[in-house]
C-alpha cells in the first residue's frame, strides 16, 4: 500500500520542480531585458554581488529559430543583492560632544527648621491598640522641633562666558543658602548669584575658575520654526550630562507661568533635574532654556517648555550688568479685543490691545495714547493680541522713543511715545487711575480679574441689585430726566447727580450717564452691567445724558453695527470697555 502512494506524490513533486525550473529561466530572461544601471540609494548601502568565475551568459538563440529547436541552456541566475538598512538618523554625537562640557550640573542647599510647613501630628482614634505607640512617637517628635536640617536639590545650568558666568532657571537656585556647580570634569565650584527676574524665571551665577570654561552662545530663536531639531542637556534625575533629542512641536505658548510667556514647546525629552539646562539647535547655539513640563507622573510625556533666546538673551545682559531687570514701562490698562469689540470698532478681526485707562503721571499721561484707543503696534512689532503688548513693552530699552500705531475714531494712526521704567511705576500705579491691585508685571497695567470677570459673565450676586430703596427714588425724585429715564440697551439711564451719586457711591471725579436698573436676561446683564455702572463713552464719543446714549445706539444701527462700544466707570473711576449687542 505504501509503495502505491508514494509513487504518485514523487512523480508530482518531480512535475513540479520541472515547472519551476521553466519558469525560472523565463523570469531570469525578462529579468535582464529590463535591468537598468544599478542606482545607489540615498542613506542605503547595497553591497555587491559576488561575481562567478563564468559570467558571460549562455548564446541566446536567433530571433528566426523554429520553436521545435532544443532549448538553450538556462542563463545564470542573477544573485540575490541583500539591502540593509544604514544606522538610522543622522548622529548628534559630535554635536553633542562639543556642547556637554559646557553644561553643568548645579546643586543647591538650604537650611530649614524642622518644624517648617509642618502640620499637627497625627492622633490614633483614643481606646486604639496603636494609641500608646502613636504618643510616644510624635511625642518625641515635637520635643525635637525647633532643629534645622538641610534640604538638597539638583538642576542644571550651562557657561555662557569662559570667565565664569553661568545661566539657570531662578526656581533652580531660589531660596538657597549654598550653590555648588558640577563641571563635566568632575570638578566642583562655589558660586555666588549675581542677578535674577522672577518673572521670567531666570538667574545668573558667577564663578571664579582657574583656567577658562568652555562656554556656549545664545542662537536666534525667532527662526526657528516648528518641526526643527533641537537637542536638550542637562541633569535629568540626578543623571548628569543626558542628551535627548526631538523638534520644536510649538511656538509662542502661554502656560500661564509669568506676564512674558512665549515659550517654546518641545518634544525632546525633559524631566525634573533639566531645569535651566539648555536647548540647543543643530548649530550647537542655545535657543532655549529648559523650563516647565506637563506631566501628571513628573516624567516626560513629550511636554517641554524652554523660554526662547530671544527673551532670555536681554534678561541675561541685563542681569550680568545691572543685577536686575530694567524693563520699559508704558502706563496704561489694557484689555483683550474681543470679536464683539472688533465689530463696535469696524475691525476685520479681533487684534491689537485696548486701551481701557492711562496712568496719571506716566509716560503717556500727556494724551499720546487716550483711553479707547487700540495698540495695533509697537516700535514696529505687530500686536496680534493683548498679551503680545506687555512683552513687547518690556523688551524695549527705557527712555526709547518708539513709534506706536492706535486705532482711534476708526482711523489708523501713528503716535510717539518715550517709555518710563517699570520699576519707576510704583508710586504712579497708586494713583486713581491705577488697577485696584496696582498691578504692574507686564511693563502696562493689566485690568484687575474681576473686571475681566465682569465683562464676560452677569453678576448675579447682591451687587447686580441696586442699594436697598433706590431705584423707586431714582424714578421719581433724582431729576427730570430720571422722572422719564431712557431704555437702551436693556439699561434704564439716568443723569448723574448729588442725590444719584450718594445712592450709587460714585466719586467726583467720574462723570457720564448713571446706570439706575438692569432688565434681567438682557444683553447688558449678559455682559455683566449693573445698577451703579457709569457709561462715560459710547463708540468713542462722550456721553452727558442718556437721550445722547439713546441717539448715540440708533446712529450705530443705521451705519449696520452689530455691537456698541461702551466704555464704563465702576464707582471708583475703574474703566473698562464692554461690547454690547444691539437687538
Amino acid at each position: 500500500m505504501a509503495p502505491t502512494n508514494r509513487s504518485p506524490f514523487r512523480r508530482t513533486l518531480a512535475l513540479m520542480a520541472s515547472a519551476a525550473i521553466l519558469a525560472h529561466a523565463g523570469m531570469n530572461g525578462v529579468a535582464y531585458a529590463q535591468t537598468a544601471p544599478q542606482t545607489t540609494t540615498p542613506g542605503v548601502t547595497t553591497p555587491a554581488p559576488a561575481t562567478p568565475e563564468t559570467t558571460a551568459p549562455a548564446p541566446t538563440p536567433p530571433a528566426a529559430a523554429a520553436p521545435e529547436m532544443t532549448a538553450p541552456a538556462p542563463q545564470q541566475a542573477a544573485p540575490i543583492q541583500a539591502v540593509v538598512p544604514n544606522s538610522g538618523p543622522a548622529s548628534v554625537a559630535d554635536l553633542a560632544e562639543g556642547l556637554l562640557d559646557a553644561v553643568v550640573n548645579i546643586s543647591t542647599s538650604q537650611n530649614v527648621k524642622d518644624d517648617e510647613g509642618a502640620g499637627p501630628a497625627p492622633r490614633a482614634p483614643d481606646g486604639s491598640p496603636f494609641q500608646e505607640f502613636f504618643n510616644d512617637f510624635f511625642n518625641k517628635q515635637q520635643g525635637n522641633k525647633g532643629g534645622n536640617h538641610n534640604v538638597s536639590s539638583l538642576g542644571s545650568g550651562f557657561v555662557i562666558d569662559p570667565a565664569g558666568y553661568i545661566v539657570t532657571n531662578n526656581h533652580v537656585i531660589e531660596g538657597a543658602d549654598d550653590i555648588e556647580i558640577n563641571f563635566a570634569n568632575g570638578s566642583k565650584l562655589k558660586a555666588k548669584l549675581i542677578g535674577t527676574d522672577t518673572k521670567t524665571d531666570l538667574s545668573v551665577l558667577k564663578v571664579e575658575p582657574k583656567t577658562p570654561l568652555k562656554s556656549v552662545k545664545f542662537g536666534d530663536s525667532s527662526t526657528m520654526r516648528i518641526g526643527d531639531w533641537v537637542m536638550a542637556i542637562g541633569n535629568p534625575f540626578g543623571f548628569g550630562g543626558s542628551v535627548t533629542v526631538g523638534i520644536i512641536s510649538g511656538r509662542g505658548r502661554n502656560i500661564n507661568a509669568g506676564p512674558y510667556d512665549n515659550f517654546i514647546q518641545t518634544d525632546a525629552a525633559i524631566n525634573k533635574g533639566n531645569s535651566g539646562g539648555p536647548l540647543f539647535n543643530m548649530k550647537g547655539e542655545v535657543i532655549g532654556i529648559n523650563t516647565a513640563i506637563i506631566s501628571p507622573s513628573g516624567g516626560s510625556i513629550g511636554i517641554g517648555f524652554s523660554v526662547p533666546s530671544e527673551l532670555a538673551s536681554g534678561v541675561v545682559d541685563q542681569l550680568r550688568e545691572y543685577g536686575e531687570t530694567r524693563r520699559g514701562w508704558l502706563g496704561v490698562r489694557i484689555q483683550p479685543v474681543t470679536d464683539d469689540i472688533a465689530d463696535s470698532l469696524g475691525l476685520d478681526t479681533a487684534k491689537g490691545a485696548l486701551v481701557a485707562g492711562v496712568i496719571k503721571g506716566g509716560p503717556v499721561d500727556d494724551g499720546s495714547i487716550k483711553a479707547g484707543d487700540v495698540i495695533l503696534k509697537f516700535d514696529g512689532k505687530t500686536v496680534s493680541e493683548m498679551r503680545d503688548l506687555p512683552r513687547v513693552v518690556a523688551e524695549s530699552t527705557v527712555g526709547k522713543e518708539v513709534d506706536v500705531v492706535v486705532l482711534r475714531d476708526g482711523k489708523e494712526q501713528t503716535v510717539k511715545v518715550k517709555l518710563g521704567r517699570l520699576e519707576d511705576s510704583d508710586q504712579a500705579a497708586t494713583s486713581d487711575d491705577a488697577a485696584p491691585d496696582g498691578s504692574q508685571d507686564d511693563g502696562v497695567i493689566t485690568p484687575d480679574p474681576g473686571e475681566n470677570n465682569d465683562m464676560d459673565q452677569p453678576d448675579t450676586g447682591d451687587q447686580a441689585q441696586p442699594a436697598p430703596g433706590t431705584p423707586d427714588q431714582h424714578k421719581g425724585q433724582v431729576s427730570p430726566d430720571a422722572a422719564t429715564p431712557k431704555n437702551v440697551l436693556g439699561l434704564s439711564l439716568s443723569l448723574l447727580s448729588a442725590e444719584t451719586r450718594k445712592a450709587f457711591g460714585i466719586a467726583e471725579s467720574v462723570d457720564g450717564v448713571v446706570v439706575t436698573e438692569v432688565t434681567p436676561g438682557s444683553a447688558s446683564a449678559e455682559k455683566g452691567l449693573k445698577p451703579g455702572d457709569v457709561i462715560v463713552e459710547v463708540a468713542q464719543e462722550f456721553m452727558k445724558s442718556p437721550d445722547a446714549v439713546a441717539a448715540k445706539v440708533r446712529a450705530l444701527k443705521q451705519e449696520g453695527r452689530r455691537n456698541a462700544q461702551l466704555m464704563i466707570a465702576s464707582a471708583n473711576g475703574d474703566l473698562r470697555f464692554v461690547a454690547v449687542p444691539m437687538e
